[in-house]
């Protein structure tokens, strides 16, 4: 999977696996070189290779991401139609899981434009008390600069993809 041409494919990937799960598995490398995945609410991807994710919550990120700035996403479409099709075709109409490879970035004071984004993905939920806890004041944010994609394999029901 090459991570330019593909780059489309793997937004639409990841925003299918956002709406299935409402987060993806971020892993990342502790200071004694322990691996750990955290789950990760507000991920987004732009069009260039790289993405952001608001920096609310996560407290060991920022730690890993000062030791060891590696890093890879996991994105699994978990939709039960989506599964149920593929295990009945025998075969997967679109990936299932998809990773990314990349590097943390800086952490800085999140734009207007993300913010906006952030809003009208959770749309659905505002004025729910949950809502208004986890995603207003959403103040910051962690870019990730992506270098790597790669499809999961699971045998002949990819082998088309």
């Amino acid at each position: 999977m090459d991570i330019k041409t593909d780059w489309n494919k793997i937004r639409q990937h990841f925003n299918k696996s956002f709406s299935s799960n409402f987060y993806v598995s971020v892993a990342s490398v502790d200071t004694e070189n322990n691996p750990t995945v955290t789950p990760i609410g507000s991920l987004f991807l732009n069009d260039n290779q790289t993405g952001f994710y608001f920096e609310k919550f996560p407290s060991k990120l920022p730690e890993h991401a000062k030791h060891n700035p590696k890093v890879c996403l996991l994105g699994v479409n978990s939709g039960r139609i989506f599964w149920i099709k593929a295990l009945f075709k025998e075969k997967f109409s679109d990936f299932p899981a998809i990773k990314l490879y990349g590097e943390f970035g800086e952490k800085r004071k999140a734009t207007e434009k993300e913010i906006a984004r952030l809003n009208r993905r959770m749309k659905m939920t505002n004025g729910l008390k949950g809502n208004t806890y986890l995603w207003k004041k959403m103040e910051f944010v962690r870019e990730i600069k992506f270098t790597r994609a790669e499809k999961i394999n699971l045998g002949k029901m990819t082998a088309e993809l």
